[in-house]
């Protein structure tokens, strides 16, 4: 069962987050790579395109862990581990909406002719990392 994303998390994730999402290949090894976080009601989430290789393994394994630091405090840090939920509903308004939070900019510059958008949301299992200001997690 999936535990509440804590509000003081939450504050992070929209506040520009850079999260580091690891996914994991066939052969077990770890894969990392950063992203853009953002929340939406009881998740974190990030925008990935369909095909890369995250989502490639997310498919066919849904466990993530995703680092995320406070940028207001760069000693505090969050590791969420949980099961991805993998969505094309609302992801290419996101992705716009998320190159006006970190780029100042309307449009999502870097989107390839015929990309298809996609949410990856995480359902949480557990919460830990060192991170004062963003606790309880428990």
């Amino acid at each position: 069962m999936a535990i509440p994303l804590p509000e003081s998390l939450r504050k992070v994730l929209i506040d520009k987050a850079y999260g580091h999402v690891i996914t994991f290949n066939a052969d077990g090894s770890p894969q990392v790579t950063m992203v853009w976080m953002d929340a939406e009601g009881n998740q974190p989430m990030y925008n990935t395109a369909d095909g890369r290789i995250k989502v490639t393994n997310l498919r066919k394994d849904p466990r993530i862990m995703v680092s995320v630091q406070d940028r207001n405090n760069p000693q505090s840090y969050a590791l969420i581990k949980g099961k991805a939920i993998i969505t094309a509903d609302g992801a290419d308004a996101h992705i716009d909406r998320m190159a006006q939070r970190f780029l100042g900019m309307d449009n999502y510059p870097w989107r390839a002719p015929g990309e298809k958008r996609l949410l990856v949301k995480i359902d949480i299992d557990k919460i830990t990392g060192f991170a004062p200001m963003m606790q309880p997690w428990k």
